[in-house]
């Protein structure tokens, strides 16, 4: 799994607090989004350039985290 750490960033002011991507107004949803509906590493980052693949499975990785501790705490 892909360390996302040094890549998913939380700042109370941006994006209402969401994790975001290395600062950016980019959230981990908004990622998550774009997949969901179908595109590709390639197309999302052809639309936006300042993504990285590696961004993209940061995003991965901190969703799935997130969902393993939330059953996890179940």
């Amino acid at each position: 799994m892909a360390d996302y750490k040094g890549i998913i960033t939380f700042e109370p002011g941006k994006r209402s607090g969401k994790p975001c991507i290395r600062g950016m107004r980019i959230t981990v949803q908004d990622i998550l989004s774009w997949l969901a509906s179908g595109m590709s590493y390639y197309e999302i980052i052809t639309d936006f350039p300042e993504l990285t693949k590696e961004d993209i499975l940061a995003a991965l990785a901190y969703s799935a985290d997130k969902e393993r501790k939330i059953i996890y705490a179940a």
